[in-house]
């Protein structure tokens, strides 16, 4: 379930090292690409293209900017980073690892991309995003980000008073329907061959929620192309205009095994661990955004890249004290003992 931005100019890769390579051009990776130039430090963005949101008409929940194209928003990120000395490179990492340690021993990466460019950073923001997982069901995928819709709080407006189903995947999908029932009168939850225990189907059927058992063979679409039902296996068709679903969330890793960042599997899917600030296990690395947090929005995963960007020029700043120190030691006999 990936789609891609518009095209827009790539910057070219500097030569040496630079202070940090941001791995994924997301608000969360903008955001903390901007936090970290706009301390003076050379940052640089790689960006494949393929954001989680691309498939959505507009940003919805974050202040300010409500309505707004996710296509947009990434694009004033861009041009913000640029304004501050930072680079946006368009290209997919295949792979980033440690290398040999500077002469004053502070950390170094290697990042390479897909068409064989390489570039040398001292620290690593991982802020990749991750991938939506949908049922194998026919017709489902083309309606994704539209009349498929997986949020309340980012597409629940859009879709109040329609005929909404929710299409169940897991546990998840229970607290979707009481979510979802806050938006509609006419809400039908199909099961689709998930379980679903006496004292929840009473409580559905509190709330008016309608319960279908049989399981979904395929989404059905009117003469114009729109969402219009789901045929069930037993060929009936459930008029919907709307399907809500849980979708499995995995992160982005592609490329970047070398680096050994640790995984924990969540019930809605598996991403990167992270501490305080989108840091890891791994020294020099942090994480930010859905990468990490998979139920983040737009806003909360600018938040975490901001954080982490600010984590790392502080962790910079020691690097570079303790090098400064190093240098005058080596400089003089005496060291600096006084």
């Amino acid at each position: 379930m990936a789609a891609a931005t518009p095209p827009y100019a790539s910057d070219a890769l500097p030569e040496g090292a630079v202070d940090a390579v941001v791995i994924g051009g997301g608000a969360a990776g903008l955001n903390g690409a901007l936090i970290l130039a706009r301390s003076r430090r050379s940052v640089v963005v790689i960006d494949s293209g393929s954001p989680r949101n691309a498939p959505a008409e507009a940003v919805h929940g974050l202040i300010a900017l409500d309505g707004t194209p996710p296509s947009e928003i990434l694009r004033r990120g861009r041009e913000q980073v640029r304004q501050y000395g930072g680079r946006v490179v368009f290209g997919e990492v295949v792979s980033a690892e440690s290398a040999a340690p500077s002469a004053d021993g502070d950390l170094r990466f290697t990042v390479t991309l897909a068409d064989g460019r390489s570039v040398t950073a001292r620290r690593i923001l991982v802020a990749t995003g991750l991938k939506d997982v949908l049922p194998e069901v026919p017709g489902l995928a083309e309606h994704w980000g539209h009349s498929v819709v997986h949020c309340p709080y980012c597409h629940g407006w859009e879709v109040r008073d329609e005929p909404i189903g929710i299409l169940a995947t897991g546990p998840a999908s229970i607290g979707h329907a009481y979510l979802f029932r806050q938006l509609t009168e006419d809400l039908t939850y199909f099961t689709h061959g998930t379980d679903l225990d006496e004292d929840t189907r009473a409580r559905f059927a509190a709330r008016g929620i309608r319960v279908i058992d049989t399981p979904v063979s395929e989404v059905v679409d009117d003469a114009d192309g729109a969402l219009a039902g789901v045929r069930l296996a037993d060929g009936q068709v459930v008029a919907r205009r709307v399907l809500a679903v849980a979708p499995q969330m995995q992160a982005r890793t592609h490329g970047l095994e070398g680096l050994g960042l640790p995984v924990q599997d969540l019930p809605t899917g598996r991403t990167f661990a992270s501490g305080i600030d989108g840091t890891t296990e791994v020294p020099g690395v942090w994480v930010a955004g859905n990468v990490t947090d998979p139920v983040a929005q737009v806003g909360a995963s600018a938040a975490a890249g901001a954080l982490a960007g600010i984590d790392i020029n502080k962790v910079l700043a020691v690097a570079d004290t303790d090098a400064a120190l190093q240098g005058i030691a080596e400089g003089s006999p005496q060291g600096v003992t006084e």
